[in-house]
């Protein structure tokens, strides 16, 4: 049954022995459940099971945005959930932010507050959503607050094609995702947490004193387990609201005299975009064909590529010469509603799923209540 049965003493002492708490996911809630854990309970033994090389869900796979909520998202948000809900969830999103910010510093995320701003085809939608921006700004006054979040802004040195106008949420930014992750693995390491790679967990079994989790490298044990596993919770628990969601990304070769500055979002936030070492990071396009990226699949969607590809040439870079250098797929966990599940499942196992594609934002403040719900 298991693939592996040639454990050493050695590799039983160190591997197989019981630990305080044990994380399925090194992404970033599984880091920062498991840091924030260690934190509060520094003579505990930590252990972080990541079935890939790196995270295979999204953590490693995004686009970078320290975003909690466009105008129009927002919106749509409110007309599907509660007020007090979505509220609560851009709390969260904040709280998330500064949480991430603090523990690293801005330098070790390559964080840039270079504002979000929201771009718009449709003049009655574009409408709407100026009516709004002094209710929403009142709101986000009250929940987190920010002061005059939002506003109409006119597009600078941009050469936007068919946009009717932009809203900026001032407060938001942008990091180097392959420095967050960096850093976030190298806080883990200093804090004596293991972490190991290339582990797929097949089982989660509760007991009396602990968990059992069943492995193809062997069994392994704790007191506590988080399952951090956001789009991929399914194939480990029984839980109903939470499904993958996948996103399609493309990068493009470097592109001189790049003048777009800041993160970017288009329909609801369906399509995103950002300047990143001189080159356009595009991604999006799920509205496009959500039973087909409603999947734990990393492949590529021919459809929804080839639209990112005609959104880049004719409205986003109408002007300019470019090549594309690469593309990529990452998967979310999404439900009815975005705000984060964080509860226990089974006796002794607590899920930390569902982060809304607001990873990068809500995913710290999810792992560090993981934390606090178990210790």
């Amino acid at each position: 049954m298991l693939k592996i049965v040639n454990h050493s003493y050695w590799e039983k002492k160190i591997l197989f022995k019981k630990f305080d708490l044990i994380v399925i996911g090194s992404g970033i809630v599984g880091l920062s459940a498991a840091i924030s854990f260690k934190q509060r309970n520094k003579k505990a033994k930590v252990l972080i099971l990541e079935r890939g090389i790196l995270p295979s869900g999204a953590s490693t796979k995004n686009a970078g945005f320290a975003c909690f909520g466009s105008v129009s998202e927002l919106l749509d948000d409110l007309s599907k959930m509660s007020e007090e809900t979505v509220w609560q969830t851009v709390e969260m999103r904040w709280q998330g932010l500064e949480l991430l910010r603090k523990r690293l510093g801005d330098k070790s995320i390559g964080f840039r507050p270079y504002g979000g701003y929201e771009l718009f085809d449709d003049e009655n939608i574009f409408g709407k959503c100026s009516e709004n921006i002094d209710a929403l700004n009142g709101k986000i006054k009250k929940s987190i607050g920010l002061k005059n979040c939002y506003a109409i802004v006119a597009p600078k040195n941009l050469n936007f094609k068919n946009i009717n106008g932009i809203i900026l949420n001032k407060y938001e930014g942008q990091i180097d995702t392959a420095l967050m992750m960096s850093n976030l693995l190298k806080l883990a390491h200093n804090l004596d947490i293991t972490i190991l790679n290339a582990i797929q967990i097949s089982k989660i079994t509760s007991l009396k004193d602990g968990a059992e989790l069943e492995s193809d490298y062997g069994t392994f044990k704790a007191l506590k387990v988080v399952v951090a596993t956001n789009g991929f919770a399914k194939q480990l628990l029984k839980l109903k609201d939470v499904e993958p969601a996948r996103a399609q990304v493309l990068i493009t070769k470097p592109i001189k005299n790049l003048k777009i500055k800041g993160t970017f979002h288009y329909q609801q936030g369906y399509y995103y975009f950002r300047n990143i070492d001189d080159r356009i990071l595009f991604g999006g396009g799920r509205n496009l064909d959500i039973k087909g990226e409603t999947t734990t699949e990393l492949e590529l969607n021919i459809k929804i590529h080839k639209q990112l590809d005609k959104l880049l040439k004719e409205m986003i870079l109408p002007d300019t010469t470019f090549e594309i250098d690469h593309r990529w797929s990452g998967i979310m966990g999404v439900g009815s509603e975005k705000k984060p599940i964080i509860k226990e499942v089974q006796p002794n196992v607590l899920a930390a799923v569902r982060m809304g594609g607001m990873g990068i934002a809500i995913g710290s403040i999810v792992g560090d209540n993981a934390a606090k719900e178990i210790s």
